[in-house]
């Protein structure tokens, strides 16, 4: 009972995740010789974050310690941090945003709200720039200890559009930022500029007019379109302005551009890109586009390394596990920053930092790994809900060894918080299983797992009732409400335990119950993966496997409680 208070007083002041009971267990590899040295893998691997983490943001503290962020859109708690301290291992130490009055998302559409955080780090304190979209727009957050917590926001409505960012030069302070076009007369479709204004970062305001850098993007006769995450640094005498150009997928690109003054104009590279994937086969093996978004870093040994997003596709330009992150060495060309790829492609693997060994401790973020969660603690930060939670309705602890769930009106189809709790899928070939002790008493409750993409673009194992008869159901979400796909009675008591399983072969999903541990049953399988990618979907997050329990918009007693959670990725670009 201690646990299950502590866990609410945590969602109405702040929400915090501590690491749950889990066992990691990494997937076995067949490596080449030249991948390993006895027992030590001599690589790191891409992406760096497996499944949806988009906009990498990253800085450092001048004293050893990396950090990173993330955009999270309609889902809560909202950016992600994490820690390292040689770019390659990396641990979740947070959220910026976990508390409701920082953040409340009520009425968000799944892929709007948070969109591309900047971190950045000066005398003391970190600062976090992001937008709401469709809602208050700009704002600043900050923190003497980036594990938080963090300050309410404080909005900046003097700057319009996305994207902003910080940069300390010796004795002022710039926001830069992707805005509208000169005199908001755009010449086409997609064209924006690249603004910057002086900030006042003792009070957190704007105090200039803007000025723009960019008008387009390097060549606007070309029509660039998303001149956007913008980024400012001052290395080898030079300011340098890296900016993302090409929108963000498969034309996505990343360009530099520099200057002597700051006050002068930004001049671009003449071999830019720096960073990209669009000339490239889009029958190549094993693909990875949609490079852009990046954020450059100095390792402590002195080499420079690049975060960024990217996507693994399947089938011509469909991915599930959404926009990743990546990182590459960069390499300086006469004083300008190159990804150095190792040739044109991306690659899944790059050479350690020197001096830099892989710790298989920590909870596992990338490569074929699986996991079981137990629920014998509070949720671990891979857990994540969609909108605020507001008012307790889970609990770890009411049930020994399970994550207990109010079944609730609230469903996934509309734009509350619903009773759901998700983890990012990571790969494209994987299995998430649970077990479920649920006893509706009514036809509209519901309990199971949900391989959702967003409010219409969802498949759903699930446990109902009909008629005093207990049945195990995949429902899929569309446009027009769900559809039953598949459904099967249950000729066991419902009060006994249900294991259910949705896996992924990468190109269909499937869908398994088991009523004891031993012998799984299919229910359904073959049901498109294409209709959860981002290209079928829309939008910019990836598949999210969620526990999840809801009663239709009717009041409801009853709980759904999910035990030994288990996810198992077993991707052939990682073997």
């Amino acid at each position: 009972m201690m646990k299950f208070r502590k866990v609410i007083v945590r969602i109405l002041v702040p929400i915090v995740f501590l690491v749950s009971a889990c066992q990691v267990n990494p997937e076995s590899k067949s490596e080449e010789a030249d991948d390993v040295v006895g027992n030590r893998q001599t690589y790191y691997q891409n992406p760096i974050l497996a499944g949806w983490y988009p906009d990498p943001a990253i800085t450092d503290d001048g004293k050893g310690n990396f950090y990173m962020v993330h955009s999270t859109f309609a889902f809560y708690p909202g950016i992600p941090i994490f820690h390292s301290t040689d770019l390659v291992n990396w641990k979740q130490i947070g959220h910026v945003l976990e508390r409701p009055e920082q953040l409340d998302l009520e009425g968000f559409g799944v892929s709007r709200a948070i969109f591309a955080p900047d971190i950045s780090y000066d005398n003391g304190i970190f600062y976090v720039t992001c937008t709401v979209v469709d809602g208050q727009g700009n704002f600043v957050v900050t923190a003497t200890d980036p594990a938080g917590e963090w300050s309410n926001p404080v909005y900046l409505p003097k700057v319009i559009g996305i994207d902003p960012g910080l940069f300390f030069d010796e004795d002022k302070t710039y926001l830069v930022y992707n805005s509208d076009a000169p005199d908001n007369k755009p010449l086409y479709q997609g064209h924006r500029t690249i603004r910057m204004v002086e900030f006042d970062k003792e009070n957190l305001k704007v105090i200039s007019e803007d000025r723009i850098l960019v008008n387009g993007g390097v060549d606007i006769s070309t029509k660039p379109i998303w001149a956007e995450g913008p980024r400012i640094y001052k290395l080898n005498g030079y300011y340098y302005l890296m900016t993302a150009e090409g929108g963000t997928a498969v034309n996505h690109s990343e360009m530099i551009y520099r200057t002597k003054d700051i006050n002068d104009d930004f001049i671009p590279y003449k071999d830019n890109p720096i960073l990209t994937q669009r000339s490239l086969d889009p029958g190549r093996k094993h693909p990875i586009t949609s490079a852009g978004h990046a954020d450059l870093i100095q390792h402590p040994n002195g080499n420079w390394y690049g975060v960024f997003l990217a996507c693994r596709d399947y089938d011509q330009d469909h991915y599930n596990t959404g926009r990743e992150t990546f990182m590459a060495p960069v390499k300086w060309v006469n004083d300008w920053p190159v990804f150095d790829l190792e040739g044109e492609e991306i690659r899944y693997k790059y050479d350690l930092p020197e001096g830099v060994l892989v710790d298989t401790t920590l909870f596992p973020l990338n490569g074929n790994f699986s996991f079981t969660d137990s629920f014998e603690d509070s949720l671990g930060y891979h857990w994540y809900f969609l909108r605020t939670v507001k008012d307790p309705w889970y609990s770890v602890g009411e049930k020994l060894g399970f994550l207990t769930l109010e079944t609730r009106p609230e469903t996934i189809s509309g734009e509350s918080n619903p009773s759901f709790i998700a983890h990012r899928q990571q790969h494209q070939k994987f299995s998430a299983e649970v077990s479920l002790a649920f006893k509706p008493t009514d036809q509209n409750e519901k309990a199971g797992i949900v391989a959702f993409q967003n409010e219409t673009h969802y498949y759903f194992l699930a446990l109902a009732q009909e008629k005093g008869k207990m049945f195990v159901q995949v429902l899929k979400g569309g446009d027009d409400g769900e559809e039953l796909v598949a459904s099967k009675e249950l000729e066991t008591d419902s009060d006994g335990l249900i294991r259910l399983k949705i896996s992924s072969d990468v190109t269909s999903y499937a869908f398994h119950f088991a009523t004891d541990n031993d012998n799984w049953e299919l229910l359904k399988e073959g049901l498109d993966s294409r209709y959860l990618s981002t290209r079928e979907a829309g939008g910019f997050v990836g598949v999210s496997l969620a526990m999840y329990t809801s009663s239709y918009g009717k009041e409801s007693e009853a709980r759904a409680h999910f035990g030994e959670f288990t996810y198992s990725g077993n991707d052939a670009m990682f073997k």
